[in-house]
């Protein structure tokens, strides 16, 4: 019987783990991929946002080339974590159900099945892209990940988003020499682009380099063209892949599935308590950026980590009952 079990071995879910290490109690991190699965599966070049201490948990020093990590850094830095804070994670194990009985879960996976006083789901949502919802995107040469630029090498490429992720994958895919194109649902690009990139892909959408639509939208993929709605009606354009960075969204389903229930907010946030993230349901946790359903811009590594803390102090206090 283990006191808790972890969904998730992303940087919160790691953070989960320490923190019952700390107080004592037995803790499990299941993750159907590989540790820290969505960093694993952000661009091969990314560079964070944040700087090194703001992503650091459990006290383990970040040490980086600049203060800026970049995706290498950091699945390196997490396994050095996992090792240091002897942390029990299981990869390649996916959750396939629970069951809540009187004091405690059953948990199936993929693997195994245990039982857990309590369960901590720190499940993400990169795993969930959002989808255009048109005719075509189940078409192999549309991606909803950017993972290394290469792949696109003299390539007719179209971009759909307004975010990083697509300023990014716009950049880096120019420089690879592949013919793009950024298609914006909104007149302008986000202002939130990073800072030391935001002047580099306004300059190339200025110049020419990188052809935009903005007020505009992808209508229908097919397998060598993209028609795309502008405010000067459809154009058409001769296309090889398609990149819809568009976001993603938490597994609802998943969530719905473990009994969590939703607030009326039109944004799916879980219903939980904001002090100790218990959810509806009794000793269900739910911890990270799913926290905010919908408005995956809320929470992030560097303003979660306490939810980690605050859930495990609940679960000691408890335990001492």
């Amino acid at each position: 019987m283990l006191d808790t079990l972890i969904i998730g071995s992303g940087p919160i879910g790691l953070a989960c783990g320490i923190e019952a290490g700390k107080r004592g109690l037995t803790h499990l991190i299941v993750e159907k991929g590989c540790l820290v699965n969505s960093i694993y599966h952000f661009p091969s070049n990314m560079t964070f946002f944040s700087t090194c201490e703001k992503i650091e948990i459990g006290n383990v020093p970040f040490v980086a080339h600049s203060d800026k990590p970049t995706r290498k850094e950091a699945l390196e830095y997490y396994r050095r974590v996992k090792k240091h804070c002897k942390l029990n994670v299981n990869t390649y194990e996916k959750v396939l159900g629970i069951e809540k009985m009187e004091g405690f879960f059953t948990i199936k996976t993929s693997k195994n099945t245990y039982q857990a006083k309590n369960v901590i789901a720190a499940t993400g949502f990169y795993d969930q892209p959002n989808s255009l919802n048109i005719k075509g995107e189940e078409l192999p040469k549309v991606r909803h990940y950017f993972e290394d630029p290469h792949l696109y090498e003299d390539q007719r490429v179209i971009i759909v988003g307004a975010g990083n992720s697509a300023a990014d994958a716009a950049l880096e895919t120019y420089y690879k020499s592949a013919k793009v194109t950024l298609v914006v649902r909104k007149p302008v690009l986000k202002s939130k682009i990073k800072y030391w990139i935001k002047p580099n892909i306004d300059n190339r959408i200025k110049e020419g380099s990188i052809k935009a639509f903005f007020n505009s939208e992808v209508i229908e993929i097919r397998e060598k063209e993209v028609d795309i709605q502008t405010p000067d009606g459809i154009q058409t354009l001769e296309n090889d892949f398609v990149l819809a960075l568009t976001g993603y969204h938490p597994d609802f389903d998943f969530l719905s599935a473990l009994g969590i229930k939703y607030e009326e907010d039109g944004a799916k946030t879980p219903i939980h308590s904001r002090k100790t993230f218990e959810t509806n349901v009794d000793n269900l946790f739910i911890a990270g950026v799913i926290c905010g359903g919908l408005k995956t811009n809320l929470w992030f590594i560097e303003n979660t980590r306490f939810h980690a803390e605050n859930i495990m102090n609940t679960i000691a206090e408890r335990a001492e009952v």
